[in-house]
């Protein structure tokens, strides 16, 4: 298996965790933020609902959804970009050989 430079490594990571971290802000936001404007939310409603009761409700739940579906596309973006590919790992998981 090709190694890959430490100072690459060190890029892919922090852009790997530089992405987390703003995923992480947005799910508290969307979690906890609305919970702390929640009277000043109540104004707007969504479906019937105060906005603040949705977000709790359903809204986190969707969101959180969507920032998994988000990751997984732009990780494969950059995996893509530091050559890290995935289907070679999994060949090499099963103890096949690679031919280079």
């Amino acid at each position: 298996m090709k190694k890959i430079d430490r100072a690459k490594a060190d890029q892919y990571f922090k852009e790997k965790n530089r992405y987390m971290a703003m995923y992480l802000v947005i799910w508290l936001a969307s979690s906890f933020g609305v919970v702390l404007f929640a009277e000043s939310l109540s104004t707007i409603t969504l479906n019937g609902f105060p906005f603040h009761y949705f977000m709790g409700a359903q809204g986190s739940i969707v969101i959180f959804i969507i920032l998994l579906y988000i990751n997984a596309k732009v990780s494969d973006g950059i995996d893509k970009k530091y050559g890290i590919d995935e289907s070679k790992n999994e060949q090499i998981s099963y103890g096949k050989t690679l031919d280079h």
